[in-house]
């Protein structure tokens, strides 16, 4: 596709024009269009004209001959489009003024007819929401995209053992598939936002003209029911002036790449050769420069870099719409390209990590080394002591103090025999060896939500069951 960008010997007319004794100076046209931008809803536009038209013609506002031609023409842009042979020309400032002219220059009157009962406020109000709820109906099956990579990965290591942190320090005991799983959860709630958001997005604004409705007979439930909307605006002015539904959806989309960015920093500290713990597929690494050794994990950094980018066109769309008064401003215009970067960028996220679990090579061994390093059972010595019978709080000065004695003796809590274990608390058992070992400890937290792999197993397909 081209932009033809006029100079000033164009002879060129805009929609406007009658009102005004100059024309706008090139200048103020490059400042204000934003074809450049918006024509990426091109297919939203027309499918909007289209129902508008059939409306139209139901209403007997146009005639039927009117509409067969407002039809053919359409046809005939979506083609050039479709071709990349349609001319977007600065001079028509946006998608729909450039549409509507190619359209006239086509078909003549009944394409000059198209704009009966409707403005550019309610038309661009219209087309955003579709092409919002087109683009949420993608990121919901991208998401469960990445989900089920997550599931594939989770299962092969339902019983594979790592640290669990807090504060970065080793917690407890848990399985990888388990720590995936969170993953999972996290990118459920996602879904169900975006769900959300397309609930309130998906309401007609067409019908409420340039803010207060117009005069002629439509039929706004009807256009509702040809494009898939819900409902209607219920109020004219709140109708072309909201941009809540954008918000909404780069509030959403911040907190997928929140979550995107939480997973990224981890995959960078696993792979690190101080933790070891895993390693990305080459393709989605790069090397150095100068430094022949380097395996540099690029894409989860860039992910968590891009976070940043999300979370700024949020903030960017807050500040735009807090001072308007009502009801449509010009301001409103920069409200797309925020919005279009959001979704581009979340879409590239998710389909690139979608791609980039399934490669994530696991080091099984390094995970059961660390577990060895930071007195991961020692939880589960505690609560063994309890329920022999002793208070919670002594129970864990008891283990505080064996955990102690550890650290002195560069042992591990299963390294000390029983005698010694007995030092801390005569309740200790032979038994306390099989509760000490990470197995043990893995299998005793065997509940819903649980880390015990027969959980870890049953929230997979549960999970799965879901999707």
């Amino acid at each position: 596709m081209s932009i033809h960008h006029p100079t000033k010997t164009d002879e060129t007319s805009v929609a406007w024009s009658g009102r005004f004794s100059e024309p706008v100076s090139d200048l103020v046209k490059r400042y204000t269009a934003s074809v450049f931008f918006d024509q990426r809803m091109w297919r939203q536009d027309i499918r909007g004209s289209l129902a508008h038209a059939r409306m139209l013609a139901r209403q007997e506002i146009i005639s039927g001959a009117d509409l067969a031609a407002i039809e053919t023409g359409m046809a005939t842009i979506v083609a050039e489009i479709e071709a990349g042979k349609f001319n977007w020309n600065l001079d028509d400032e946006d998608v729909h003024l450039n549409i509507e002219k190619r359209l006239t220059a086509l078909v003549g009157d009944p394409g000059k007819r198209l704009h009966t009962g409707r403005s550019r406020n309610d038309q661009v109000a219209t087309d955003i929401r579709l092409w919002l709820r087109d683009t949420m109906d993608g990121i919901d099956q991208l998401l469960r995209q990445l989900q089920a990579a997550l599931l594939g990965l989770a299962e092969t290591h339902a019983e594979t053992p790592m640290p669990g942190f807090t504060h970065l320090q080793v917690a407890q005991p848990v399985t990888f598939g388990h720590h995936l799983l969170a993953y999972v959860e996290m990118l459920e709630r996602d879904r169900s936002r975006f769900a959300d958001c397309r609930r309130r997005a998906n309401r007609l604004p067409l019908g409420a003209a340039a803010l207060a409705g117009t005069t002629f007979p439509i039929d706004r439930a009807f256009v509702a029911q040809e494009l898939g909307f819900d409902g209607v605006c219920e109020n004219s002015l709140d109708a072309v002036s909201d941009r809540d539904f954008a918000i909404e959806f780069c509030a959403a989309a911040s907190l997928v790449m929140t979550h995107v960015s939480r997973f990224s920093e981890e995959l960078i500290l696993w792979m690190s050769p101080r933790v070891g713990f895993i390693d990305l597929a080459d393709r989605f690494c790069t090397g150095s420069s100068i430094m022949p050794q380097k395996k540099n994990p690029d894409v989860p950094e860039l992910a968590r870099g891009k976070t940043g980018r999300v979370f700024g066109h949020l903030m960017g769309l807050l500040t735009l719409m807090k001072g308007q008064p009502l009801a449509y401003n010009k301001d409103n215009q920069e409200d797309k390209e925020p919005l279009f970067d959001t979704a581009d960028t979340l879409v590239d996220t998710l389909r690139i990590f979608a791609d980039l679990v399934p490669g994530i090579r696991v080091k099984a061994d390094a995970m059961a080394s660390a577990l060895r390093q930071g007195y991961a059972t020692a939880t589960d010595l505690a609560d063994y002591l309890v329920k022999k019978g002793l208070p919670f709080r002594d129970a864990h000065e008891a283990v505080a103090r064996a955990v102690r004695r550890c650290e002195a003796k560069a042992c591990d809590l299963p390294d000390l025999d029983l005698a010694e274990l007995r030092e801390f608390s005569t309740l200790i058992e032979d038994d306390v060896f099989s509760v000490l070992t990470v197995a043990g400890s893995l299998g005793a937290r065997n509940h819903v939500g649980g880390t015990a792999p027969a959980q870890v197993r049953a929230a997979i397909a549960r999970a799965r069951n879901r999707l």
